[in-house]
C-alpha cells in the first residue's frame, strides 16, 4: 500500500523530531565571552533539544591538540556534527534565531 505525500510529511517530521544532535563548543577558556557562549548553548539545547543532544565543551588552552584536529582557529566556535550537514557557528552565540536556523531545529 502506498503511502500518502501527507502521510511521507508526517513521518519525515516525526522522525526529524526525534534526530539526536551531536555538538561540540570550542571555547578559549572562562572569558566571559566563553562562559556566555556555554550558558547560551545550553540553554538553546534544553529548551529546543531536550533529551536529543549531546554538548562537548572544549577548552582550545587545556585541549589544544582538538582545536587542531578539527581546524578551529577562532573561539568560541559550535560545530554541529549530527544530524547531517555539518554547520559552524562562530561567535558569542547570541543570535538565537540563527543558531536555531543552522541547527535546522526552525526555519
Amino acid at each position: 500500500m502506498r503511502q500518502t505525500t501527507t502521510e511521507s510529511f508526517e513521518k519525515r517530521v516525526a522522525n526529524h523530531s526525534q534526530e539526536r544532535y551531536v555538538l561540540c563548543l570550542y571555547v578559549a577558556g572562562l572569558t566571559p565571552r566563553s562562559t556566555l557562549a556555554i550558558e547560551r548553548i545550553r540553554a538553546i539545547c534544553e529548551r529546543y533539544l531536550s533529551g536529543r543532544y549531546e554538548l562537548t565543551v572544549i577548552d582550545l588552552y587545556l585541549q589544544p591538540e582538538m582545536a587542531r584536529l578539527a581546524q578551529i582557529v577562532v573561539a568560541p566556535t559550535l560545530v554541529k556534527q549530527s544530524p547531517s550537514p555539518k554547520r559552524l557557528f562562530i561567535g558569542d552565540m547570541t543570535d538565537e534565531t540563527r543558531i536555531l536556523q543552522g541547527l535546522q531545529i526552525v526555519s
